[in-house]
């Protein structure tokens, strides 16, 4: 050290030279971290982690979106745009278009018989049938017309397009990790879409069907068997091969086992797989249905994923931290990962069904996925 450094170090010069330092450091584009005070002005582990983060937030399908969306279908047309969707957007983590850090949930209103051309895109995706019996997705040639509670999957890099097929207007919700796939500058979009015609390449306003209607059912619908006689690398090979999982089995199911003891701090919970790999449909993103039997309370639960809630039948409420937010079909509830959760089925006669999306394959393949509990003595127990 000079000294005209040591001087610069000591006595009254000190808070002079550390403003000056922490101008030239933060002009480089760089983070001091260090830490000489406890101040705000230079406690830096503090600017460290006061930085964007998701925060608990719930979007009310009824008295906000519905009513946005149906005024976005009279005033923007496929003439504006091919696309017409809200995306939620986290208070914490705004302008980010990101519903929490490493997912996005969208609501769209499609008007009657409105197809919008085939596009592809890197991140991952699912649509949710909400309201409507012909909301329509066709991906990689097999043309898809699903209703509330189905799901269909546009993988990464899958041609694909929606629309409506009815004579009524139809929304669904689709969730995609769009941010996640954004933070790590793998985001694309393509638009041109073309098909062989004469032995050319030529532009295509919708897919040709290259499979029948109900293929994913027909091939992939009888649990534990496996067809051997077809191919299952479907579109990019990176996800499901089954493209539709119809909400009437998954209904069933939980109908069928709604008398079981069920997990204390998930219920009755089943999770959409890979029929192949027995793994979730991406391997970025999972998802569940959840059923709360009538008056049932779920223990409070923390997980370092974060989960996207969508109820689709029922009302209750759901406590997280110490804030609690009243849900009704359709809502929107954004959990980030590190909150502690515990949900309630307000019903004493009927039960709430749960929709939920969860980042939990991106943070185990990293090693980082971890999951906590309350006991019933309020003890932090490890459960995963």
């Amino acid at each position: 050290m000079s000294e005209a450094q040591a001087a610069a170090a000591t006595g009254d010069n000190r808070d002079a030279a550390l403003t000056a330092l922490y101008d030239d450091v933060h002009r480089s584009h760089m983070f001091p971290f260090w830490a000489t005070t406890t101040e705000v002005a230079h406690d830096e582990i503090r600017q460290l982690m006061a930085g964007h983060a998701a925060v608990p937030y719930l979007w009310r399908y009824e008295s906000e979106i519905e009513p946005l969306l149906r005024r976005s279908a009279a005033l923007v047309s496929m003439a504006d745009s091919e696309r017409r969707s809200l995306i939620l957007v986290n208070p914490g983590l705004a302008p980010t278009r990101a519903t929490v850090s490493t997912m996005y949930t969208a609501y769209r209103l499609n008007d009657p018989n409105e197809v919008m051309p085939p596009h592809r895109h890197s991140p991952n995706a699912i649509r949710l049938g909400l309201t409507g019996t012909m909301n329509f997705t066709g991906v990689e040639g097999e043309d898809i017309v699903f209703g509330p509670g189905d799901m269909v999957l546009t993988p990464q890099d899958t041609w694909h397009n929606h629309g409506n097929k009815g004579d009524e207007p139809a929304v669904n919700l689709s969730v995609l990790d769009l941010p996640l796939v954004e933070v790590m500058n793998a985001l694309y979009f393509e638009h041109d879409y073309k098909e062989e015609q004469g032995g050319r390449r030529v532009a295509a306003k919708e897919q040709s069907a290259r499979f029948s209607p109900d293929y994913s059912a027909e091939v992939y619908g009888s649990g534990g068997l496996m067809p051997c006689f077809v191919p299952h690398e479907r579109g990019s090979g990176a996800s499901s091969p089954m493209y539709v999982y119809r909400w009437e089995p998954v209904r069933a199911l939980l109908e069928a086992h709604r008398d079981r003891d069920g997990d204390p701090y998930e219920a009755l919970t089943v999770e959409y797989v890979d029929p192949t790999r027995g793994g979730p449909v991406f391997r970025t993103m999972t998802f569940f249905a959840q059923m709360l039997r009538p008056g049932e309370k779920t223990r409070p639960l923390k997980q370092t994923a974060s989960l996207l809630v969508a109820p689709m039948e029922g009302q209750g409420h759901s406590i997280v931290g110490d804030t609690r937010f009243d849900w009704r079909p359709f809502d929107t509830l954004a959990l980030p990962g590190g909150t502690w959760c515990r949900h309630v089925n307000d019903s004493e006669t009927e039960p709430a069904i749960l929709f939920v999306a969860s980042d939990r394959p991106a943070l185990t393949a990293l090693g980082l996925y971890k999951k906590w509990g309350r006991d019933g003595d309020g003890d932090t127990v490890r459960l995963a």
